[in-house]
């Protein structure tokens, strides 16, 4: 059997597929469009298309990036959801949580966004603990039982239980499980000791019931999957760890960022291997744009991420996702402004020039409109329609009073600023300079704005690595299998014992994941989370391996003032006013695998290769020079204006700019007076 692993990406527009033969190294790459209506279509398209014909039974392994779970959620496609929770909580997520965007002066009043679960579908069991997990009053096993037969009467069969502090006690929240397994067994029940066992209810109580909603769907689209592959394969977590099938559908909220997350760390491992650890990441597809930020190697992590307006409140990638893909639709509002996305033509029907009935003008129509991408996708295997894209570019500037020039380049220009407002959320409002950092772009629509990024945000530098279009799939073959285990314990004077013995549980059941896993190498990593007394908030920071004892504690806290300055612009190190609080303890469990090298570049042609041109409008109507990016050799400079070419992607280079190819195959693009910087 060959050594061969493949990822595989499910994208709004497109299936990326990337197949790594471990034996020799070599790395085949391909695309085929994804079927919304059924993504497993697209996923076993692909993977049939990249083994020629070949079963996946000779695949060692198959890695998978899914947005199934997005997708639900974004859409809000949420029915006969219940949930159970402790007698006298039921307004749990009325309440809330207070966080108003962008303050009061916008123009706008703030609505709280829709519940989750409406209240009628909401019951209540007696039974309370403490904030220690002590019993205050029994569990109320006759509610318990009246609770799950309402819920089987009404056909509700998906069900989310959160009772008060059972983040320090599971114990009554398992027994409801019981009671629903025997009561209501066709129901699909998550509990939040198992899904987030940390404190704050409301955060709990949506995550937990998230993850409910979500496991329907997942489950059904894993076995669709299994049955179709007949061979075992992983899916992607938003944590940046992978699990496989087997084991996510009891866990499926890990998987709600699991192809942005996957394009974060092949973008990472691929600008660290050219020298540049630290970057931030725009992964542009047919219907958003996802930015990440990387600092020494690493993506940052946050447990305060939402997905469609739902806080989940798990590890995972920092990553801020905004409407600006190819596929967004350019619109007039009703002011008469021209606006441009979040909502997408998708792959179906996609923009005007794929010539499947679209009916409005998106991002992509525009490019193709302004010569800026070819008339086909995929080496030709995917013609387009550049008349249909010109008759609708034509007629939306008729509409505004513009030329349609203007109107495509305005369309591309609001984009660009889009896909910058969501740079500068993921590093000016974290206090990071965004001039410090170069941008790694990649995905189909990816690199077409490069230039004008550079041009409106400062950047010193943006690299498009080979293959752009593919790798989010290739980051699916560089991750570890990852696990996360929490517990809180809030304090400002640690018991150094039980805090050890909490690391013990943790570690034991990051091992026991590891071992179902079949890992007999396992990495134990550890973190806590802290705050200064009186704060709401906390900060993660990594704890040391080794005993825990004094040594230990004060390297934590080291740690927390250091990272607290750094975010915050002040700290409380030598401030004996202002003492520490420990608010969670936590374990990572990490399976590692042998990642993959980026593929390297191959031979070019044995002399230069005279470029091809096409009309192409920049600054404005001309003839620009086409080149192949495979005839392009190691130290070529492309000066603008100049449009670079392959299989899954497209670089337009701009007058005033030269894209030169690096040692390991990357184009980098800089302003023409800094291409040797």
């Amino acid at each position: 059997m060959r050594s061969i692993r493949i990822g595989v990406d499910t994208g709004g527009t497109f299936t990326d597929v990337v197949l790594v033969d471990e034996q020799t190294g070599e790395i085949t790459t391909t695309k085929t469009p994804s079927t919304p209506a059924d993504p497993a279509e697209g996923f076993m398209a692909g993977v049939a298309k990249i083994l020629g014909g070949a079963g996946p039974r000779d695949v060692t392994g198959i890695v998978h990036g899914t947005t199934v779970a997005t997708n639900q959620l974004l859409e809000d496609r949420i029915a006969d959801l219940g949930f159970v929770t402790t007698e006298g909580f039921e307004f749990i997520l009325e309440i809330a949580r207070q966080s108003v965007p962008d303050g009061y002066g916008n123009s706008y009043f703030w609505v709280k966004p829709p519940r989750i679960v409406p209240v009628h579908r909401v019951r209540t069991v007696g039974g309370r603990l403490d904030h220690l997990g002590r019993e205050v009053r029994p569990f109320d096993e006759a509610a318990a039982v009246r609770a799950a037969r309402w819920f089987r009467e009404r056909g509700i069969d998906a069900i989310g239980v959160c009772f008060l502090h059972s983040y320090a006690n599971p114990g009554h929240e398992r027994r409801m499980r019981d009671v629903l397994a025997r009561e209501h067994p066709r129901a699909v029940v998550s509990i939040s000791s198992d899904v987030l066992r940390e404190y704050r209810e409301y955060e709990r109580s949506v995550t937990t019931l998230v993850d409910a909603a979500v496991k329907p769907t997942m489950r059904r689209y894993i076995a669709n999957l299994s049955e179709r592959l007949q061979a075992p394969f992983s899916v992607m977590k938003s944590n940046g760890g992978v699990l496989s099938a087997a084991e996510v559908v009891h866990q499926p909220i890990t998987t709600v960022l699991s192809g942005p997350a996957a394009g974060a760390l092949g973008a990472a491992l691929i600008a660290s291997q050219a020298g540049r650890p630290s970057v931030i990441t725009l992964d542009g597809g047919g219907t958003s744009t996802d930015v990440a930020v990387v600092v020494d190697g690493e993506p940052s992590l946050t447990t305060e991420g939402s997905v469609g307006g739902y806080p989940c409140k798990i590890p995972m990638i920092d990553i801020v996702t905004v409407g600006a893909g190819g596929g967004s639709v350019a619109w007039i509002s009703p002011e008469g402004t021209l606006k441009v996305g979040p909502r997408s033509a998708g792959a179906d029907p996609g923009p005007m020039c794929y010539g499947r009935g679209g009916t409005e003008v998106t991002v992509t129509d525009a490019h193709v409109f302004l010569g800026r991408v070819p008339p086909h996708l995929l080496g030709g295997e995917i013609p387009l329609d550049p008349a249909s894209a010109a008759r609708g570019v034509e007629a939306l500037a008729g509409k505004l009073g513009l030329t349609p020039e203007r109107t495509a380049t305005g369309i591309l220009e609001i984009s660009a600023f889009n896909q910058c407002n969501a740079i500068r959320r993921i590093t000016v409002q974290r206090g990071l300079d965004v001039r410090d950092f170069p941008l790694v772009t990649f995905g189909g629509s990816g690199p077409l704005l490069a230039c004008r990024l550079i041009d409106i945000l400062g950047l010193p530098a943006v690299l498009v690595p080979p293959d752009p279009g593919n790798v989010s799939a290739f980051g699916l073959l560089t991750v570890d299998v990852k696990n996360d285990y929490v517990r809180t314990c809030v304090t400002r004077d640690l018991d150094l014992g039980a805090a050890a013995r909490i690391y013990a549980e943790l570690e034991a059941e990051a091992a026991a994941a590891l071992d179902r896993e079949g890992f007999t190498e396992h990495v134990h990593v550890r973190g806590a989370d802290l705050r200064y007394y009186g704060q709401a908030y906390e900060v993660r920071v990594p704890a040391p391996a080794g005993p825990i004892g004094a040594a230990w504690r004060d390297t934590v806290l080291d740690a927390f003032h250091t990272a607290h300055e750094k975010l915050y612009g002040y700290g409380y190190r030598d401030d004996p006013r202002h003492g520490v609080e420990w608010v969670n303890l936590r374990v990572s469990g990490i399976g590692p695998i042998t990642r993959p090298a980026p593929r390297r570049p191959v031979a070019g042609p044995a002399g230069p290769v005279a470029p091809r041109s096409r009309p192409v409008f920049f600054d404005g109507p001309g003839e620009a020079p086409i080149h192949r990016r495979t005839d392009l050799p190691a130290g070529a400079a492309v000066p603008g204006p100049a449009v670079i070419e392959e299989y899954g992607s497209t670089v337009p280079v701009h007058p005033g700019f030269t894209a030169t190819v690096d040692d390991h195959g990357n184009l980098i693009i800089r302003p023409a007076k800094g291409a040797d910087a």
